[in-house]
């Protein structure tokens, strides 16, 4: 069978460059060995004989202005693509972190389909999983929801019978549905609804959108990343770090005591993170811009079996030249409310999909200019609240790493999973040289706002 590529998964399959893969990087670690024939016998039945993408390659267009399209791989073998291996002694984290970065910087072979796992063993006393899938399959949301389908909640569950996550996340900017439909049905009720429109209250939202639009073509076209220690030009060398996870009723303390949500304040912990980095590399802290993945479908819908990308970006500057833990958390809340009342997620998206229909080279020009505008990308995702069990081993962690694009240098993954929150950073090897000092940064930035919340 044979289908064309969607314009939207279009861009992430021609978007790939020696420097920056369109690669998702997923990681999961299990406190008991994982069964490798039952791993694979999930995979199979949950993922595979589900998702049609898993068992097609992409082939290129006939002609210069056709489309690409996904072709089934006759005699598709899961198990091709599933690498068992053991970690080396003595099977720590530095180890784990060894063997991944080891295929970071890999890319994935275009003769096949777009993904690949590694399920290792020998890590402290369990396994994980490591697994590489391309962004032009779907958004990273979607492919997280996707490995959460081979998830149970108790360790006894068959093979064959789908146990869905029971998150479907949509981000730091609080719900993205709730955010599209609430610019959405800004946009329509103000551009529309001619009665509306003629209202004293229909012009002045008429006039807000207007503003709001202007502001945020304004932000994409106008914005400028500024030179620090970590941005740059990118090599080859990508690397993954991640820290001990934090408590998050902790996290969620800090927010009722300070009138801000949990998200407001992972995110000004990742400001802080960025301004010690600066001000011990650079001397001197400046505000950072990120990319941030906001996800279009309905929390409670299910995933086609074609999966694709259904998301838009949110250009969120960091409030890292602040000087003091209380003021970067004001700030970030202060920021965060604005891009939830504002269209820029159904803006942006439409903007892709129109990036995606025209042409390689115009494409390639266009994702250059506006990933230029950001540092990198920022995922901050709500997982499952209770522990879950992939293959009866008992999961310990969850991350995920977005790819960037263009020139970009760093990549965060907040990723919060049965009570915990999970840190890691994806960065440039010559562009950020010490990400573990980003690590010790942010986790000293929650301690602080911590404190700041217990003297409320």
């Amino acid at each position: 069978m044979r289908r064309t590529v969607a314009p939207v998964d279009t861009i992430w399959l021609n978007m790939d460059r020696a420097n920056n893969l369109m690669v998702i990087e997923s990681l999961m670690t299990t406190a008991e060995p994982i069964d490798p024939a039952r791993f694979l016998e999930v995979l199979r039945t949950r993922v595979c004989d589900r998702y049609p993408v898993f068992g097609q390659r992409p082939v290129p267009p006939r002609t210069p202005l056709g489309m690409p399209r996904w072709e089934d791989v006759p005699d598709f073998d899961p198990a091709t693509h599933v690498r068992t291996l053991r970690l080396a002694a003595p099977g720590d984290v530095r180890a784990l972190q060894r063997h991944v970065n080891r295929y970071v910087s890999v890319p994935l072979p275009r003769d096949r389909p777009l993904w690949q796992m590694h399920l290792i063993h020998g890590y402290d006393g369990g396994s994980a999983v490591h697994s590489r899938l391309h962004h032009a399959m779907a958004d990273g949301i979607a492919l997280m929801n996707v490995l959460l389908s081979m998830t149970d909640p108790t360790p006894d569950a068959p093979p064959w019978e789908p146990q869905l996550g029971e998150h479907r996340s949509s981000g730091p900017v609080g719900t993205a549905v709730h955010a599209v439909e609430s610019a959405a049905g800004t946009a329509g009720s103000a551009l529309l609804d001619l009665p509306h429109l003629l209202s004293p209250t229909g012009v002045a939202d008429a006039v807000t959108l207007a503003r709001q639009t202007t502001g945020i073509a304004a932000k994409l076209t106008l914005g400028r990343l500024p030179r620090c220690a970590l941005t740059g030009v990118p090599g080859q060398r990508k690397h993954l770090v991640w820290a001990p996870p934090l408590p998050l009723a902790d996290v969620v303390a800090a927010g009722h005591r300070t009138g801000t949500t949990v998200n407001d304040v992972l995110t000004a912990a990742l400001a802080g993170a960025v301004s010690t980095y600066l001000r011990d590399h650079d001397g001197v802290a400046v505000d950072l811009p990120t990319m941030v993945p906001v996800n279009l479908r309905p929390p409670d819908e299910p995933l086609p079996r074609e999966l694709g990308n259904r998301l838009a970006l949110v250009l969120f500057t960091l409030p890292s030249g602040l000087d003091t833990p209380f003021a970067r958390l004001a700030e970030t809340k202060r920021r965060m409310d604005q891009i939830k009342h504002s269209p820029e997620a159904v803006l942006t998206f439409g903007l892709i999909r129109g990036i995606g229909r025209t042409g390689r080279d115009i494409e390639r020009y266009l994702v250059d200019f506006f990933a230029a505008k950001a540092s990198g990308v920022t995922t901050n995702v709500p997982g499952p609240r209770a522990a879950r069990y992939l293959a009866g081993a008992r999961i310990t962690s969850m991350l995920g790493w977005a790819p960037q694009s263009g020139d970009q240098t760093l990549g965060t993954c907040i990723f919060t999973y049965d009570g915990h929150v999970h840190v890691g950073f994806k960065v440039d090897a010559d562009t950020v040289t010490h990400p573990e000092e980003l690590l010790t940064a942010f986790t000293a930035e929650i301690e602080a706002l911590l404190g700041l919340a217990r003297a409320v």
